[in-house]
């Protein structure tokens, strides 16, 4: 897209008809990803795998469990279908006047909540991480560590979900970069702590991992980091602030549920946060039975779960926060506009499917292949990859059927089945993933050497917890569609260009299939570049050429103007 066609963009300007908002929610999404895979490797550097980085991701994701059920999908279902269309209906002043008064009453909530997490962090800690209470071979006691950090952090909630109120105003005004892009900034103070901490407390001298530093220093490199991250939970909220002042009208903070729709916001935030509270306990509750698994469960769950999230969140989230607005104001005549979108999530998650489950070896080496992460990790993320990816067509989809019921102002079901399904993925796990367990990666190894001592070590119990998620997400899936159906009339599933779209890229993944096969034995990067790079190239170039009509709706003018030459 010419340069001058993405600064309107940047700037939060509303964008012109010609460009698709999907594409601007996940370029911003794309960003933020990659500044927070920059965040994991300056982590990676200072802490290594030692017990300093096991308390600096509890001290993220302790507080994000909150910040998860009170932000940005909560908030996208409860607020942003009565805003949206009090603006169709042109009734600014009142929208300003019932946007202030969420944003009061959040205020009021999440302030309470972070003093909460302040004053019972150890509790918290007790709960959430309970296996930093064991006694451990390593001369690191975390238990005290992750309280001390749990109490820097969890004010950063209540900066993160007044972060998700700005972002459900400036999506309803179709301002969409700017919100998604923000997490760039709590994700770069982070690195920039760390960075600064590092530079002044060991003059250059800190080498990867730790080593040779003192523990005082690495715990003082720990609060640094924890310290970007509540400096950059507020920079990511003021950073929309004054594009949010710009579009609001009639604005009043207060706290009056007395204000129109307030109460219907409530009536529908308090469903949602039920359903998203049993979608974390479901998230808790994979990590709970990993626990019980061989060593290299839990990390090899973690690499895959980045590369299964990353296309949902970059193509499903991305349409689905994107369409929400503009449902809300079609209500039950969104038939063409859920088919569209749902033609739209496919385009680029069709081809990821068969990318991973073709490919996936090579994506995870080019990634992670280095040092003590050999051939068996590979071939054990590889696996667990697949697992997951078999449900990635169907937690993609879901996020838009999601969408459709807040538009519909139905917030209850999307939570019921939530609950059915993590209930069925536990249900099918458990007895997976310790059946799974028996085998190690030795047992499927392919490599034409002797067995490496690494994959007699490694266990494929992770592989049945994926397996279990996958089937979940299907029925929840199934669900959804079956619900919609009776409520928005005409509702199909898009077969035709579904059929199209996985053609094309099984065709496309011929070439690089045999590349992999006869090139020589060569760097991870090297070969994902050889391989990938033409299975992309091919699938993208062949949906242009055969005007697949939904790639308009990711590359808008640019695509056109190409056609023309």
């Amino acid at each position: 897209m010419p340069e001058a066609e993405v600064a309107p963009a940047v700037l939060g300007e509303a964008p012109s008809g010609g460009r698709s908002r999907s594409a601007i929610v996940a370029a911003g999404i794309f960003l933020s990803r990659i500044m927070g895979f920059a965040r994991q490797r300056a982590a990676a550097y200072f802490f290594g795998t030692s017990p300093y980085a096991d308390v600096f991701i509890f001290a993220l994701r302790a507080p994000n469990l909150l910040q998860n059920l009170l932000g940005e999908g909560t908030l996208s279902a409860s607020f942003i279908p009565i805003y949206s269309r009090m603006l169709e209906e042109g009734r600014e002043e009142e929208a300003g006047r019932f946007a202030g008064a969420v944003f009061g009453l959040l205020l009021a909530l999440a302030g309470a909540l972070a003093l909460a997490g302040v004053f019972f962090a150890e509790p918290i800690v007790t709960v959430l991480g309970a296996g930093f209470l064991r006694e451990s071979a390593s001369a690191v006691d975390r238990f005290p560590l992750a309280v001390a950090a749990v109490r820097i952090t969890f004010p950063m909630t209540g900066f993160l979900v007044l972060h998700a109120w700005a972002l459900g105003v400036l999506n309803s005004h179709r301002r969409f970069f700017l919100p998604y892009v923000a997490p760039v900034l709590w994700n770069a103070t982070i690195i920039a702590a760390l960075v600064a901490a590092g530079h002044f407390l060991v003059a250059g001298d800190l080498a990867p991992g730790g080593a040779g530093v003192s523990s005082a220093t690495l715990e003082r490199l720990l609060f640094a980091a924890c310290v970007g991250a509540l400096v950059g939970g507020l920079l990511q909220f003021l950073v929309q602030v004054p594009l949010v002042f710009r579009v609001l009208r009639g604005f009043r903070l207060s706290a009056s549920i007395r204000v129109e729709g307030v109460r219907l916001a409530i009536r529908r935030f308090l469903p949602v946060v039920a359903g998203r509270g049993v979608v974390q306990i479901g998230g808790y509750l994979d990590l709970f039975l990993a626990s019980f698994l061989a060593e290299g469960a839990l990390s090899a769950m973690g690499y895959a779960q980045i590369l299964y999230l990353l296309p949902i969140s970059l193509f499903a989230m991305s349409v689905a926060a994107a369409e929400l607005p503009e449902l809300s104001r079609l209500v039950g005549s969104a038939t063409a506009r859920i088919d569209r979108s749902l033609r739209q999530i496919a385009l680029l998650t069709v081809p990821t499917v068969v990318g991973y489950l073709v490919f996936g070896y090579v994506l995870a080496g080019a990634l992670y292949r280095t040092g003590s992460f050999g051939r068996a990790s590979n071939l054990l993320v590889c696996l667990i990859l697949a697992g997951y990816t078999l449900g990635l067509p169907a937690s993609a989809g879901s996020r838009l059927f999601q969408n459709v019921f807040f538009a519909l102002g139905d917030t209850r079901t999307p939570a019921k089945i939530a609950a059915q399904r993590v209930a069925l993925a536990a249900a099918v796990s458990i007895p997976a993933m310790f059946w799974l367990d028996r085998f190690t990666v030795a047992a499927v190894w392919a490599a034409g050497g002797p067995v490496a001592p690494e994959a007699r070590a490694l266990h494929l119990g992770a592989l049945g917890l994926a397996l279990g998620s996958a089937v979940g997400a299907w029925w929840e899936l199934v669900r959804l569609f079956r619900s919609a159906r009776p409520r928005v009339e005409g509702i199909e599933v898009p077969w035709p260009a579904l059929g199209r779209m996985a053609g094309l890229a099984l065709a496309a993944a011929v070439p690089g299939t045999l590349l992999w096969w006869l090139l020589p034995p060569l760097h991870p990067i090297v070969l994902a570049v050889l391989v990938l790079g033409p299975f992309a190239g091919l699938y993208l170039g062949g949906a242009a050429l055969w005007r697949f009509p939904e790639i308009d709706s990711w590359a808008g003018r640019l695509v056109r103007r190409l056609r023309r030459r």
